[in-house]
């Protein structure tokens, strides 16, 4: 839809660029931003001009994923686990050839797909700071309840830096390691809102498994760790808590199944 509030529109080709003026908001896809009014935006400053790759190989073997990272690419990455994790979006192909990897996330959404799968990823999140600096942070940090993260005012997400202890099986066509994984998800409607979104992933120590789209921040899961320990159940039009915890807890059950070698 028209943003009628919008009078300014900015390309930003460096870090200077990202010094927001009263009104201006950041944009990548921008598929949430036009999708309904945004009062007191005024003006827009777009990152997909600042040129970030994609995808990156990082030292480690593990792969960092760009903020402006279309989804779509994500879900092309060889391995079951991208196509399956991504398609626990309520989206279609030409909303997620333009939605972005880290818009998903910064939206902190329950049923945001790409927080779930990066959780459990045990991937970390890089964010540029106003001042010119960069800090981190774990994902499952970032995202700290329903549509809040920890970002602070004129901070942006650069970039989700995937660990290559997470990326332990096969070698891809690509040249790179896949994740050994396993994803549910579930609805109250066949193509509805995911209530329940459950990925879990092998890794060098052990199993990661991450819950959200249940829950009003994702909880990660460690071997061992009890899911009746969750305290932080979402309850919405998508799903009522008991159910969500009914659900998740028989999820998280046949994902450590799949990832162990017991019955799936």
């Amino acid at each position: 839809m028209d943003l009628g509030t919008v009078t300014g529109f900015r390309r930003a080709t460096d870090r200077t660029d990202l010094g927001l003026a009263p009104g201006e908001r950041v944009v990548a896809g921008g598929t949430w931003l036009y999708s309904e009014p945004q009062p007191g935006t005024t003006g827009l400053v777009d990152l997909t001009t600042l040129g970030w790759p994609d995808l990156e190989p990082l030292p480690d073997g593990g792969l960092r994923v760009a903020a402006t990272c279309p989804i779509a690419r994500v879900r092309a990455l060889p391995g079951s686990l991208w196509p399956e994790a991504t398609d626990g979006l309520l989206m279609s192909f030409k909303v997620q050839a333009v939605a972005t990897v880290g818009g998903n996330v910064c939206m902190a959404l329950p049923a945001g797909a790409m927080i779930g799968l990066f959780t459990a990823l045990g991937a970390t999140a890089v964010i540029w700071t106003p001042a010119g600096g960069e800090r981190t942070c774990p994902v499952e940090d970032l995202v700290v309840g329903p549509v809040q993260t920890s970002l602070d005012d004129g901070e942006v997400l650069r970039a989700l830096d995937v660990p290559g202890s997470s990326l332990v099986g096969p070698v891809g066509p690509d040249g790179r390691r896949t994740p050994v994984a396993a994803v549910r998800h579930a609805a109250l409607a066949a193509r509805g809102r995911s209530g329940v979104l459950v990925v879990g992933v092998r890794t060098e120590t052990g199993t990661r498994v991450s819950v959200t789209g249940a829950t009003a921040r994702p909880v990660v899961l460690r071997d061992g760790d009890d899911p009746s320990a969750i305290d932080c159940w979402h309850d919405d039009a998508h799903g009522a808590p008991d159910w969500r915890e009914a659900v998740a807890t028989r999820f998280v059950g046949q994902v450590r199944d799949a990832l162990t070698g017991g019955a799936a």
